[in-house]
């Protein structure tokens, strides 16, 4: 698991500079272009046409100030260049692994299939990356539904301009919302609202609507806490079996008078064993698949 960790610390610091020094280089690049070329084109201008007054002049050099970074701000309605809007996206990016591992169902997976690895007594098979993916995957197959609905209610409409970026942010968080709180236990909840000092009175989770007052920075600690508890209860339970065995073998060799053989030498064949013969991954990742339904 340390090693797990390590390599996605890696991956998401490279991943996160390489695309803040592309953002970077394709907005400041752009910029210097765009002034280079108008202002190259301004001065052939005044060469091949004398009647050019300075007021002009002075227009298009304020045009030729706008093709870089630029906001406008009209009647407390903002709008971004492309080349912010550019930005923020490849920061989102950026931030990808995170928002997938905090907000989805990827932290259950993940924790439980580690458990499994651990429950058979096998040290690196499957090997991280193989457990990575299949936890990937997995979460994509639950979040599929959310995901469908993020693309029609929020992403569609946004590159249509039928909406602006506020609008967008909140209509992105009801089904996250929605999500969550069909996952999350109430006592999670009610645990971060006390240390935020949040009355939650006339609040359900049977009726997310009630909970709309609560922020968001409320809401993720409270189920990732609840995912952990619940992926912790599926580990143990998967653990039962595994531990009966290693019991039988210790007994069977401390009979023998073999005490210098290390049991889970003798184990790890029989647990092996017993998980195909119960066609365990089967069972584990249908079961585990069926708690978010």
């Amino acid at each position: 698991m340390k090693k797990l960790k390590k390599i996605y610390c890696s991956i998401s610091l490279a991943f996160g500079t390489v695309t803040l020094l592309l953002a970077l280089f394709l907005c400041f690049g752009q910029s210097a272009y765009a002034t280079g070329a108008n202002d190259q084109l301004t001065n052939e201008r005044v060469q091949n046409n004398r009647t050019v007054n300075s007021p002009n002049t002075e227009r298009r050099d304020t045009t030729g100030d706008r093709t870089g970074l630029s906001f406008s701000w009209n009647n407390e309605e903002g709008n971004l260049s492309g080349n912010v809007r550019l930005l923020i996206g490849l920061t989102i990016i950026s931030l990808a692994p995170a928002i997938l591992i905090m907000l989805t169902s990827f932290t259950r997976i993940i924790v439980v299939l580690h458990f499994v690895r651990t429950a058979v007594g096998t040290q690196t098979v499957p090997p991280n990356q193989v457990m990575v993916g299949l936890a990937l995957f997995l979460t994509l197959f639950i979040m599929n539904p959310v995901f469908t609905e993020l693309n029609d209610t929020v992403i569609k409409p946004f590159d249509a301009g039928e909406i602006n970026q506020e609008e967008a942010l909140e209509l992105a968080e009801q089904p996250i919302r929605r999500f969550m709180y069909k996952e999350m236990q109430r006592k999670d909840l009610k645990l971060f609202c006390d240390i935020a000092d949040i009355d939650m009175t006339g609040m359900d989770l049977s009726q997310p609507e009630t909970l709309d007052p609560i922020p968001m920075h409320v809401v993720i600690p409270s189920f990732i806490i609840s995912e952990l508890r619940t992926a912790f209860i599926i580990g143990f339970l998967i653990y039962i079996p595994f531990i009966v065995i290693d019991m039988v073998v210790a007994s069977v060799l401390m009979s023998m008078g073999m005490m210098m053989l290390p049991p889970t030498t003798i184990s790890m064949p029989f647990k092996i064993l017993l998980f195909v013969l119960a066609d365990g991954w089967d069972l584990i990742i249908g079961s585990l698949v069926k708690t978010f339904y």
